[in-house]
């Protein structure tokens, strides 16, 4: 979904076309995964990470095409609305002074973005929903002018015989909501984490992806409000699959698959399972024919772009053509501070590492519907949500990191490699501290606003000025 398209409109024979194009694709990604094609290597970490712009009244500030024209930055792209860019970070092995390397990036990044939206007297924020955002924004003159983004509009809402969005999501309040168009979806922003493994391990570390879930998004939650409702401590999770609802006709797990989901079960054999599920479960949303070799897989790799599971198997390709296995956990919402994500990437990595090489597998102890019944719950009670873990005891998530998650993730980032200073810091330091205080972003949020009133302004313009500190969010003041 990331490069622009030459037209937005499809015939029938595209559609059919497109089709024709992904079974050979798929055959081809079949055969690969056979002879044991994908590459090796020491694992490799990426990240997405989306942002906000702000006016000076914090409230969401529609110049992206402008901000992205000063900062002259390929790295940095715009998102489905004006108001929202993604920067997208190294990928880098996993070495001793990672989490330095990728903390500075993040400082360099937001300082440059800073001085940019300066000149168009704006800032930056990240964080997983604007609380200042107002449904009556959400217009379709606030789509960034991109063919792909109009053209998913029109085909999603083909799908859904243009039956409006519907929005219903229960938490302190209330909020139904209905929408004709897919800007909802341009209301949650994340950071994304991507991880390149052994193709061995592959399968062994999303089933890890899986599990770790439900304490990544608990760990890291900064999204509370949405139209000045209250709802759950990770509102983005419910929001997003509501924004882009469309049932793919297919059950998992005795429930239908949506076009955002959790999943439909673990991986039992290899990540190809996914990519044939693709194929027969999901209707081809954007038929975009392009005039390139099979062995690219556009085709399918567009397909994959357009479903947009909690983790999801992501096929790379290098210069030479040689394919790689990566899979994006796109759980956590986009951070108080650059030092929180860093933290937050730390722990992803370290507990997958860990979960993926315990025996038995961890998978094997906690049933998948466990596994998802365990990421809602944290998605909407955040740290203080009960968990199910090995043994069948349910345990707060808070309780749960601080005795044994922390530890494991510790142990987990030292046996690949990463210096022990690091580890101590943003584990042990910022992390630990974190769950001890329970203060999240969504935390201090909801915090500020029972102390000082629903003045989201004037909540959104603390966090802000917080944030540009760069002190973790266990440190913010009310």
């Amino acid at each position: 979904m990331g490069e622009e398209i030459q037209k937005s409109h499809f015939t029938p024979e595209d559609f059919q076309e497109f089709k024709e194009r992904l079974h050979r694709e798929t055959e081809i990604l079949q055969s690969w995964f056979e002879q044991g094609k994908f590459t090796g290597g020491a694992p490799t970490v990426g990240f997405e990470l989306e942002a906000w712009l702000v006016d000076e009244g914090y409230l969401p500030s529609p110049k992206n095409e402008e901000f992205l024209r000063l900062l002259g930055d390929e790295t940095t792209v715009p998102e489905l609305s004006r108001f929202n860019i993604e920067f997208n970070g190294t990928p880098r092995v996993v070495a001793p002074n990672l989490l330095n390397q990728i903390h500075g990036e993040l400082d360099r990044i937001f300082d440059n973005f800073e001085d940019c939206a300066r000149r168009l007297q704006d800032h930056v924020l990240t964080v997983g929903i604007l609380p200042t955002l107002k449904d009556e924004m959400l217009t379709l003159e606030n789509m960034s002018p991109l063919r792909r983004f109009h053209a998913l509009n029109q085909q999603v809402l083909r799908l859904r015989h243009f039956k409006p969005m519907k929005i219903d999501i229960l938490g302190f309040d209330h909020l139904l909501a209905y929408h004709r168009d897919v800007m909802l979806e341009s209301c949650a922003t994340s950071f994304q984490l991507h991880l390149q493994v052994d193709p061995q391990l592959a399968l062994r570390f999303f089933n890890a992806a899986l599990i770790a879930s439900s304490f990544t998004v608990a760990v890291s939650a900064n999204s509370p409000f949405l139209f000045g409702r209250e709802l759950w401590e990770e509102t983005r999770i419910p929001l997003f699959e509501q924004a882009v609802e469309l049932e793919s006709g297919r059950e998992g797990q005795g429930q239908k698959l949506g076009r955002v989901t959790f999943g439909s079960g673990y991986a039992r054999n290899s990540l190809f399972e996914f990519f044939r599920e693709n194929l027969e479960a999901y209707p081809v949303l954007l038929p975009i024919l392009f005039d390139h070799p099979a062995e690219q897989l556009s085709h399918l790799r567009l397909h994959n772009g357009t479903i947009w599971r909690w983790n999801r198997p992501l096929i790379g390709l290098d210069e030479t053509g040689q394919p790689s296995l990566r899979i994006e956990h796109r759980v956590m919402a986009a951070s108080p501070s650059r030092a929180d994500a860093t933290a937050d990437l730390a722990f992803f990595l370290g507990l997958a590492q860990k979960l993926a090489h315990r025996e038995p597998a961890p998978e094997s102890l906690i049933p998948f519907e466990i596994a998802r019944k365990n990421f809602y719950n944290a998605a909407r009670e955040g740290l203080k949500a009960k968990a199910e873990w090995f043994d069948g005891r349910r345990v707060s998530i808070d309780d749960l990191v601080k005795g044994e998650l922390l530890s494991m993730a510790a142990e987990g980032l030292a046996e690949l490699g990463v210096s022990e200073a690091s580890i101590e810091h943003y584990l042990m330091n910022i992390l630990s501290h974190r769950v001890q205080s329970l203060q999240t972003g969504t935390f201090w949020q909801k915090n500020f606003i029972h102390r000082h009133g629903r003045d989201f302004p004037a909540m959104t313009q603390a966090y802000s000025e917080r944030q540009r500190l760069g002190h973790p969010v266990h440190e913010w003041p009310l």
